[in-house]
């Protein structure tokens, strides 16, 4: 089983996409960004590969307004080259990538025009996906759309609209039930008449059950899997887990450890790939890997409590003092018990002493290196923070752009600056 995440990366330096809007189009802006972008790419393909995650979903912002009428620019010929180096990045260490285009495309529109753009936007994803030069595991995953007061003949629409679609669409396209509209068993009677593989989506399937659900989420994931050919790849399902007080479909922060270890034990093929639909993205990706892996190191959970440590302490001494603790049983460590604690310090509130100590812990590294002018400036954000003058962002971001200048490896890699910043 290989567990990934989508799109977006935390807690990487050079990892962000950068956005075109349509008023501001040109040719050097646009070849401008897609530089940026793919070298964002690149950067959290590495970060993947240095962490074992095997599964990820490649942003459709990648390239900016790809499919727009105003963008004639052939970018998969200007960057052919790039994009196969970056695909034989991905394909070496047996990386998984997909795409999922947004809610505005539509195929089972009753609108044409929607349609047309909706197609045009998969003939998108689909020519990213082929310069890759990925094979057609590299999945475009699709909501089947709107209902527009007749299921059925919704249904019918999408399915004829599929039908004229261009092979190399047909190659890479998978769907999912949503949260809404069309259930499990909607999807399913879609995929009887195309052969287009399911995914199954454990949240959505919670809010949108079939009607007669005498099924378990488990059973309903047996069903999909054989909708998967050979070619396709191993089957994909997603996972996510509802936000607090949320109905409407709404994401966690994070995915919580006990409660995703239930889901995976109950799973009856684990020769399947898991995308995690979470706010903390790579975070809970790597987590989850850990929670899974055989033999599991202790060293695996130092890494992680590194990245982690400072953000405990300045909520809690005491879980911070718990973990330290815990990660002295070199021998036998207890994974759910330490993301256990982890994730008690993830939903406490900030306590001022508790970050100021951090604070303190933090200027540590930059005393005896920063400048007269450095210090004044941090003691005086550090006074405006207890005086409730200056937010915790403030000298959060100064200490960050200080780790950065001093080229702090440590710290820049903490993830005390991306957690709880205000």
């Amino acid at each position: 089983m290989s567990i990934g995440y989508a799109c977006i990366h935390l807690g990487s330096n050079n990892t962000k996409l950068s956005t075109l809007y349509l008023k501001n189009f040109s040719k050097e802006k646009f070849l401008l960004i897609i530089d940026n972008n793919l070298n964002a790419l690149e950067q959290i393909i590495n970060y993947n590969v240095k962490n074992d995650i095997k599964v990820f979903r490649i942003s459709s912002d990648i390239i900016p307004l790809a499919s727009h009428p105003i963008n004639d620019i052939l970018w998969y010929e200007i960057y052919e080259e790039r994009l196969k180096t970056l695909g034989t990045l991905i394909k070496e260490n047996n990386i998984r990538v997909s795409m999922h285009p947004g809610q505005y495309t539509v195929i089972n529109s009753i609108h044409d025009s929607v349609v047309e753009k909706s197609i045009e936007d998969l003939r998108y994803h689909a020519r990213f996906l082929d310069a890759l030069t990925c094979d057609y595991s590299s999945k475009i995953v699709l909501h089947i759309g709107g209902v527009y007061n007749d299921k059925n003949l919704s249904m019918e629409r999408f399915i004829g609209n599929y039908n004229t679609l261009d092979q190399s669409i047909k190659n890479r396209l998978i769907i999912e039930n949503d949260d809404k509209s069309y259930n499990i068993e909607d999807v399913l009677s879609i995929f009887k008449v195309t052969n287009i593989p399911v995914v199954f989506d454990n949240l959505h399937h919670e809010l949108n059950p079939p009607l007669d659900n005498n099924l378990s989420q488990f059973e309903w994931i047996e069903i999909c899997n054989k909708t998967w050919k050979e070619i396709d790849g191993k089957q994909k399902i997603h996972y996510s887990q509802s936000a607090n007080n949320y109905k409407n479909g709404a994401h966690s922060q994070y995915i919580k450890a006990s409660t995703f270890l239930e889901f995976y034990n109950n799973i009856k093929n684990k020769n399947i790939d898991i995308m995690l639909e979470v706010k903390d993205k790579n975070l809970s990706a790597i987590k989850c890997n850990l929670l899974i892996m055989e033999n599991l190191r202790v060293i695996y959970l130092e890494r992680e409590w590194a990245k982690y440590k400072y953000h405990v302490l300045g909520n809690s001494s005491k879980t911070y003092q718990e973990i330290r603790t815990l990660l002295k049983n070199k021998s036998n460590p207890d994974v759910i018990k330490f993301y256990s604690l982890i994730e008690s310090s993830l939903d406490s509130g900030v306590t001022k002493n508790s970050q100021v100590n951090t604070i303190q812990h933090l200027w540590g590294y930059f005393k005896k290196i920063a400048s007269k002018s450095e210090k004044n400036r941090f003691l005086k954000l550090l006074e405006g923070y207890k005086e409730d003058k200056k937010t915790l962002s403030f000298i959060k971001n100064y200490i960050y752009k200080l780790s950065y200048k001093y080229s702090i490896e440590y710290l820049l890699d903490s993830l005390y600056f991306y957690i709880n910043g205000n």
